[in-house]
């Protein structure tokens, strides 16, 4: 991760070993928490098929195997830390959803003990 509103040796010291020359890659565990109410013919609040295709659309699509800063447009004005890739992937869901008020909040895990929630605000 390398910003280039900072100096070299300011990414050094903000992103420590997530700014290598080389770059520096994650395994994401993403959780989607949807709320609504459930129906009554389905059982459902959302057909999990449909937000399985809704989360590989909005999130794999764009960024797997991708160098987020020079691949991914979002990326290119702002940092990407866990924080503004939680916002991005909640951008995502709303547009590929078909009924986007039924995300409640994502979460997006850069290891077990780091975890990013966000709800929209």
């Amino acid at each position: 991760m390398k910003r280039p509103l900072l100096t070299d040796e300011e990414n050094k010291e903000t992103y420590g070993k997530c700014n290598h020359i080389n770059g520096h890659g994650h395994n994401y565990i993403v959780k989607v928490t949807l709320f609504g109410e459930i129906d009554a013919k389905t059982g459902m609040i959302m057909n999990m098929t449909d937000l399985k295709k809704n989360m590989a659309e909005a999130i794999m699509k764009p960024m797997d195997h991708k160098n987020l800063d020079a691949d991914v447009e979002f990326f290119k004005t702002r940092a990407s830390t866990t924080e503004n890739l939680t916002v991005f992937i909640w951008n995502q869901m709303k547009t590929v959803m078909e009924k986007p008020d039924l995300l409640y909040e994502v979460e997006v895990y850069e290891t077990e003990n780091n975890i990013v929630s966000y709800k929209g605000e």
